[in-house]
């Protein structure tokens, strides 16, 4: 299915958005986009560079956005922080697609009551998971060589340069804001917990432990409701990469680990690394682009009004595929880690 109308992307100027552009031109030649930005003049370079794109900018303080009453669009994604829900009101009355990624789990009840309130009136998908979901389809992927799951645990590197831009750095000060405390699954319980409960030894791919914690993030209730595990968690640390130890630029690594049964019943368990020598911005980019397929019906149907979130419109195993396909690879863990 292709598009006559563009996918206007606030914040198109930036990491994020910028590479989800390029990647959704790489895939979709001739699909049209809009570059939202502040500056005029870097998003029209930006749309030059990618071809059958336009330059425009918004006022997210505004509910038409600040822009002309003909602009037509075929969805919108809020690649920054979408702080007045102005971006989710435009689609909503204009009944186009959404996506967004800097919300949070613990931010994101207005948008979801928003949602929910037109239910009818589009597909909102809310990505404001790790990676805008990459690492939920990479887990989700892996979980599919184990017949039950009983434990997940994700544990993440953000190396300390690669918070991304200014956008990036406010979403990770404001989470930190809201609360220290950590989301878990325990026992099937979705539980809260904080002070040494919430500390974790986190194993860097090269084998060096850095102090992290438990967060509170979309990627636990999502991996536990896809796949029945009882008990899900997702450590966290910030610090120095794999890559920045060895002298190349900031990696990005996260640990899958899984524990359950085979088709047989006889006890499993994986173990493996989803790392990128880029950092982080790909795997997010990667994560916008393949919500914007699926909700636009560009791969498979488009999808269906109402609050969606990435494990329910993306194929794990497709996902996998246009992972390795940036750059990204699956190692096994070293012996001694």
């Amino acid at each position: 299915m292709e598009q006559s109308q563009s996918v206007l992307i606030l914040g198109g100027t930036g990491q994020a958005g910028g590479d989800a552009a390029a990647l959704l031109r790489r895939w979709h030649p001739t699909l049209p986009l809009t570059i939202a930005g502040r500056d005029l003049d870097r998003a029209r370079r930006m749309a030059d560079a990618l071809g059958a794109a336009t330059a425009v900018t918004v006022d997210l303080r505004r509910g038409d956005l600040g822009l002309p009453g003909d602009h037509r669009s075929s969805a919108v994604v809020a690649a920054l922080w979408d702080d007045r829900l102005n971006g989710l009101r435009y689609a909503q009355d204009r009944g186009l697609p959404y996506l967004s990624i800097s919300s949070g789990l613990v931010e994101i009840a207005p948008e979801v009551v928003a949602s929910a309130q037109r239910a009818d009136a589009a597909p909102v998908l809310v990505a404001s998971h790790y990676c805008a979901g990459a690492a939920v389809l990479a887990a989700l992927g892996a979980a599919r060589e184990l017949d039950r799951i009983d434990t997940i645990r994700i544990s993440a590197v953000l190396d300390a340069s690669d918070t991304g831009g200014p956008a990036g750095r406010a979403d990770l000060e404001r989470w930190s804001t809201a609360t220290s405390a950590g989301l878990v699954r325990r026992d099937g319980v979705f539980t809260w917990i904080d002070g040494s409960a919430a500390q974790a030894e986190v194993t860097s791919v090269d084998g060096t432990v850095l102090p992290g914690q438990s967060i509170a993030v979309l990627d636990v209730p999502s991996l536990a409701h896809a796949t029945g595990a009882p008990n899900v968690r997702f450590d966290f640390a910030v610090g120095e990469s794999a890559g920045r130890r060895r002298g190349a630029p900031a990696s990005f690594e996260v640990r899958i680990d899984l524990e359950g049964a085979d088709p047989a019943g006889a006890p499993l368990s994986t173990s493996r690394y989803l790392v990128h020598p880029a950092g982080q911005r790909p795997l997010t980019a990667l994560g916008i682009a393949l919500g914007v397929e699926r909700l636009l019906g560009l791969r498979g149907e488009a999808a269906r009004p109402g609050i969606h979130t990435p494990e329910a419109l993306v194929d794990p195993t497709y996902a996998v595929e246009r992972l390795l396909e940036i750059g990204a690879a699956f190692v096994n863990p070293r012996v001694n880690s």
